[in-house]
Parts: C-alpha cells; sequence; structure tokens
C-alpha cells in the first residue's frame, strides 16, 4: 500500500454529503430494476420526509431525486446506500428483495454487473443488521468528486485490482490483499485505480444521519443534480 498527499483541502463549498464512498460525477444510465421508483418514494413517504428533506439528507437536489422516483434516473449503488440509511431500511428492501429469515451463511455468487449505477454488487451479510456487507466493483473511469462524512464505521478489503481511497487530506493506494478501516465522520471517498476496476469487500455501520448539512470549509453543500 502506497499513501501521497491527496492535494490541497476541499475548497470552501465542497460537496459533502452523508453518503457511502463512490458517487459517480456523472450519471450512468443502467437497465432498469422493476419498481424500484415506486419503492423509493414508498419508503420516503413512510418515513414521513418530504422530498426536499430527504434529498438533502443524502446530499441530492429534489429534482434529482423526483426524476429517481419517477424511474427516469437510475441510482447508483453508493445512492442506493445513502437512501437506504436515510430511511432506516436496507439495499435489498429498496431493491425489493424477498425477505428471508437471515441466514448466518450467505453462499458465494457472482457479482451483477452495472446493476446500480455502473457499479456492481453482491450481499455478503444478512439484512436487517447493524452492519451491511457487500461484495463491491467499482468500475473504471468512474471517479469520485464528492467528499463524504456521516457517523458510522466503514471496513473495505481490496480483493482484486487497485483501489484510490481518500481520507481527509491523503490519498492511499490500496492492492490486492491491502485493507482499512476508519471513522465516517472523516471526510472519504473512492475510485479505481486499475483498468479492469477494483472489487472490494466492503462493511458499513448502517445508521440513519440526519447530518446532510456537514461540508468542508463551512459553506453549503452542494447537491447532486
Amino acid at each position: 500500500m502506497t499513501t501521497s498527499p491527496a492535494g490541497p483541502p476541499a475548497a470552501p463549498g465542497a460537496p459533502v454529503v452523508p453518503a457511502v464512498p463512490g458517487v459517480p460525477a456523472d450519471d450512468h444510465e443502467t437497465q432498469e430494476v422493476a419498481g424500484l421508483a415506486a419503492r423509493l418514494r414508498e419508503h420516503r413517504l413512510s418515513s414521513r420526509l418530504t422530498l426536499e428533506v430527504a434529498a438533502a439528507r443524502v446530499g441530492l437536489s429534489p429534482a434529482y431525486l423526483s426524476r429517481l422516483e419517477t424511474g427516469r434516473r437510475q441510482p447508483s449503488l453508493p445512492v442506493l446506500l445513502g437512501l437506504a440509511r436515510a430511511y432506516g431500511t436496507s439495499v435489498s428492501g429498496l431493491l425489493g428483495e424477498a425477505f428471508t429469515e437471515p441466514d448466518p451463511v450467505v453462499r458465494g455468487g457472482a457479482i451483477e454487473p452495472g446493476r446500480a449505477g455502473g457499479w456492481g454488487y453482491r450481499r455478503a451479510g444478512a439484512p436487517g443488521r447493524a452492519m451491511q456487507a457487500l461484495r463491491v466493483h467499482v468500475p473504471p473511469g468512474v471517479q469520485d468528486a464528492v467528499v463524504r462524512v456521516h457517523p458510522g464505521e466503514e471496513w473495505l478489503y481490496v480483493l482484486q485490482g487497485r483501489l484510490k481511497l481518500t481520507l481527509g487530506e491523503r490519498v492511499h493506494l490500496l492492492d490486492e490483499g491491502d485493507s482499512a478501516h476508519f471513522d465516517s465522520l472523516t471526510p472519504h471517498c473512492i475510485a479505481a485505480d486499475s483498468s479492469t476496476g477494483v472489487e472490494l469487500l466492503f462493511m458499513h455501520t448502517l445508521l440513519q444521519s440526519p447530518g446532510g448539512e456537514l461540508c468542508l470549509g463551512g459553506g453549503p453543500a452542494t447537491p447532486y443534480h
């Protein structure tokens, strides 16, 4: 593992949202997940959140969240994770996966490519737990310009490829077999640093967070449009 300075701190007003690593800077058109748009709206309404409040908690613009709820855009995996945290549910719940009695054993299998904004993932732990475990594939070329801050902890382990992990003002390059464990209140973002992308084992605490206003430099968070 190598480290290097990440360059100057983010300028005032740089976007920092209470989400998990890796919201792509650009939209990725992906195949629509059946019923996802309606479930996003249902979970928001059951959480008694307005479109504006829910969007602010996840660092999105209300217009963008509206497009997700009407099926005109498909959310990336990091956006789904942020929405799941805001609504007190899981990614599996948002995707409408059938709930069964949690099994302590989760069998292996192929990661479903491009299911969420170009990111692929496979559940690696039981749903409804305090920690969520996922196998994640971050495709190459998806750069993350958004710095994130939210309560909780994150742990990741590089299975294949090379990961670029930015924590605070330092950049860490993690190779296969390297891992990282950090407080999610540390400003952070991730990206693939290899031509074939990077595959991770990723764990995070599933905490509902109202910290959408957190940002570097004291300026308002810039919503994701």
